[in-house]
């Protein structure tokens, strides 16, 4: 079975309860592949980034093998503005978050609710340099673990959503994040875009952030902050000291 998200956010959760942790979300439009069903749970792999995890089983619609092909193979038409509305045929109206997909609207079989959308979409493969633009559409959004929209996003959500509205497709987590690309070997031969990584004291990947002009870094962490990048990591400057540990830069574009 198949499906796709018809809300604006659904939490995919690690085991299916309500009160388990987060470990991404849907956002509106998003389709998937059912794996595995519960009576109130779902277990699902997001077609976009292959991530898993469980979904209530009133949050999302059913759609056919044959839909969820045509999806795989459409480019990726998403919203491009901080939230905008999704309108019903009886004038409700569902608030998106910025990067909704919106490719199915056109497919009158796959939209049988009638979804209409007026709003700012962006398509196609973008230039570079637009990265760090979409980058600060985010900024002082909160820290959310999981999260992937202005109203809470974690650090690698952050940078797979500012990719994807540019063209661009990262996988979900900064560990797998960090298997992608071209590492450099110096921070001064980055470029604005490039992705840097932090690691902890076992070695293991834990966060990431955009790079910026003058060894600047745009990163979600308490909230998605502007901070200052050296050889040691990210250093803090409202508090004065280093943050996060840097292991690598990569070049992904």
């Amino acid at each position: 079975m198949f499906g796709i998200c018809n809300l604006a956010i659904v939490p995919l959760r690690f085991e299916p309860s309500d009160k388990s942790e987060q470990v991404s979300q849907l956002l509106f439009g998003e389709h998937f592949r059912i794996i595995e069903q519960k009576p109130k749970w779902i277990y699902i792999e997001l077609a976009y980034d292959g991530y898993k995890g469980w979904i209530n089983n009133k949050q999302f619609q059913t759609i056919s093998e044959e839909h969820f092909d045509i999806l795989n193979t459409i480019s990726n038409v998403l919203s491009a503005d901080l939230i905008e509305y999704i309108s019903t045929p009886n004038n409700q109206l569902i608030p998106i978050p910025l990067g909704s997909s919106l490719s199915f609207l056109d497919n009158d079989d796959i939209n049988d609710s009638k979804f209409s959308f007026d709003g700012l979409k962006v398509c196609g493969i973008k230039d570079k340099s637009e990265l760090i633009k979409t980058a600060f559409m985010y900024l002082n959004a909160p820290y959310l673990w999981g999260g992937k929209s202005p109203f809470g996003i974690d650090c690698s959500g952050f940078t797979q959503m500012v990719y994807k509205l540019n063209g661009y497709q990262l996988l979900r987590d900064a560990s797998e994040q960090a298997n992608q690309g071209d590492p450099l070997s110096f921070i001064e031969e980055s470029e604005p875009g490039d992705l840097a990584f932090f690691d902890n004291e076992e070695g293991h990947i834990i966060h990431v952030g955009i790079m910026m002009e003058n060894n600047y870094i745009i990163h979600a962490s308490g909230k998605v902050r502007i901070d200052r990048l050296d050889h040691l990591g990210i250093y803090n400057v409202d508090t004065g000291r280093h943050t996060h540990k840097l292991r690598v830069i990569k070049k992904i574009i």
